[in-house]
């Protein structure tokens, strides 16, 4: 069986605050516990996988510069995807259809969830996202994703509100709460003595029944809609090929299918968000 993970960092056991979920720089004083803690955890997803029977397992590290997880201290014999690179599928690069399931570590919920510990979608300057008129996150951007391969999402680790936001979005998918969100930076964090057996028993349920969960992806055609903070990130995506400029802040993209779409929501998200100073 093969077993793909993407790991992201606001969602991992410990963490509340950009100083420890960032990158290297001065401003992230705590990013080498974030990495330790975010090792901890994909490690007990790596665990539990196996004892499902998994026999490959590939880990996207899918946080920034896509360089936090230490790979001498994650368990032996799985694959790691690390470092930066124009990929069509962003988070989820090294994902195809030989999977038997994926599974998202460490995400957040989307921007604008109240109590969402570090709530955003992509970077700082997304105000709010919908796919066909439904609001989305990353959670479901790399749901899709692996949904357009036909493989099924089947577990996601977060705080309690991007567990619930996983868990409205694809029937039957598995969570693991490690902290509860109290607002942007504020959480009550469970100890990663819980945490880590917690990921590692909810993946093992969540991988032997993987059967069970169907593959998640938006119907053709697909609508992207962004809305940015300020009005100048908007002027600056509307003047790319295709989209169109609903109002101030706003501005939307209709493709054919996910892949389409998704290849044109991050190209405009990442050309606004230019000099804004966003976190992913």
């Amino acid at each position: 069986m093969n077993v793909f993970v993407s790991a992201d960092i606001e969602g991992i056991t410990g963490l509340v605050s950009w100083s420890a979920a960032g990158r290297p720089h001065s401003d992230h004083y705590d990013w080498p516990f974030a990495r330790r803690m975010m090792t901890h955890d994909v490690n007990a997803a790596i665990r539990g996988a196996r004892a499902a029977g998994a026999k490959r397992i590939v880990v996207k590290d899918s946080h920034g510069t896509s360089r936090n997880l230490l790979v001498d201290e994650l368990e032996p014999g799985i694959e790691l995807i690390s470092g930066t690179g124009p990929h069509p599928q962003g988070m989820m690069t090294g994902l195809d259809k030989s999977f038997d399931c994926a599974m998202l570590v460490g995400y957040h919920a989307m921007a604008g969830t109240w109590g969402g510990v570090m709530e955003h979608t992509i970077n700082g300057s997304v105000h709010r996202f919908w796919i066909n008129d439904m609001p989305a996150g990353e959670i479901a951007m790399s749901a899709a994703t692996a949904g357009q391969h036909g493989v099924p999402l089947v577990f996601v680790s977060s705080d309690d509100k991007g567990c619930a936001e996983a868990a409205a979005l694809i029937e039957g998918l598995t969570t693991a709460t490690v902290k509860y969100g109290m607002g942007r930076y504020i959480g009550r964090l469970l100890h990663p003595s819980v945490t880590g057996p917690l990921i590692e028993d909810k993946v093992r349920e969540a991988v032997s029944r993987h059967g069970d969960v169907r593959p998640w992806s938006p119907q053709g055609p697909v609508t992207v809609r962004i809305e940015q903070n300020q009005t100048d990130e908007t002027d600056a995506g509307a003047l790319l090929l295709g989209w169109t400029r609903l109002d101030g802040y706003t501005f939307e993209f209709t493709a054919d299918d996910w892949d389409t779409a998704h290849r044109a929501a991050r190209r405009a998200m990442a050309h606004t968000s230019f000099g804004a100073g966003g976190n992913r």
